[in-house]
């Protein structure tokens, strides 16, 4: 059998899965019918608010599409003997919520590494049917700071704190900016300002950890955090007041098994 049969032969196998997903096409129905004109307009209104949304769901077309393309791409250089049927509590979920992701490439492309990593024999075990709803609950920005989990490259954090100056035996403090970082701005997240949710997120999934006593020792690798216009503008805000100073909690963003794990499958970054 020739390489391309082989390939085809299990892309047939997951277009069946594809088949068996339910396939909704009225997604904005009206709340109501006729409940009083108030309550008609509204759902009009609804119906209006939701229909880009309709459109942007795929259709058994798109995922066709998708399968056939993508992940026939990602299994060319697998020899043809190693692709295998994907089991389908993985190849199924994972169908189904490219119905609803399939327009955002950062996340549609993890589906598709999963996909392909459910039909290859080496790496089958490891495709496993949690990773699905680790990607659902991923937003396009989160997406791509994955591959990060990956690198052999520091990932420093930055506490900003606003601490009272001891007098009259009182003493405090406050962070007033947690888990500040710049390694948003190297893989271009599209909202920068939400970087300290994201990494929470990420941390929530079990695929990082931001530990209390942990940070690095290497000299200088805090200093361009420090030494930021963002962080010195806390500095300058804080200290304005001279009942108080500014200091610094030193953190890092430190991958667990499962986030390595899941970054190798789900991302085109490998170790």
């Amino acid at each position: 059998m020739s390489d391309d049969n082989k390939v085809k032969e299990t892309i047939d196998a997951v277009k069946g899965l594809v088949e068996a997903v339910p396939i909704y096409q009225d997604l904005a129905q009206p709340a109501v019918k006729q409940v009083g004109k108030a309550l008609e307009t509204v759902a009009k209104t609804i119906n209006i608010a939701l229909a880009p949304v309709g459109a942007l769901v795929w259709g058994y077309e798109q995922c066709q599409g998708f399968i056939a393309n993508k992940v026939a791409e990602k299994l060319k250089g697998v020899p043809p003997e190693d692709i295998v049927t994907p089991k389908p509590n993985v190849a199924g979920p994972a169908i189904e919520a490219l119905r609803y992701t399939g327009h955002e490439e950062s996340l549609s492309n993890m589906y598709a590494n999963l996909l392909a990593a459910s039909m290859t024999k080496q790496t089958v075990r490891e495709a496993h049917p949690a990773f699905v709803e680790i990607i659902k609950q991923l937003t396009p920005d989160e997406a791509k700071l994955i591959p990060l989990l990956l690198r052999e490259r520091a990932l420093p954090l930055l506490t900003i704190r606003s601490n009272i100056i001891p007098v009259d035996g009182r003493t405090g403090s406050k962070d007033m900016f947690s888990n500040y970082s710049l390694f948003g701005r190297e893989v271009n997240v599209e909202h920068l300002d939400m970087m300290p949710s994201y990494l929470n997120n990420i941390c929530r999934l079990g695929l990082a950890g931001i530990p209390d006593t942990t940070w690095y020792t290497t000299p200088g690798i805090y200093d361009e955090l420090e030494n930021s216009p963002f962080v010195l503008g806390w500095k300058s805000f804080i200290e304005r007041d001279n009942e108080f100073t500014c200091s610094f909690a030193r953190r890092m963003l430190k991958p667990t098994p499962l986030g390595e794990l899941f970054a190798r499958i789900c991302t085109d970054v490998t170790e």
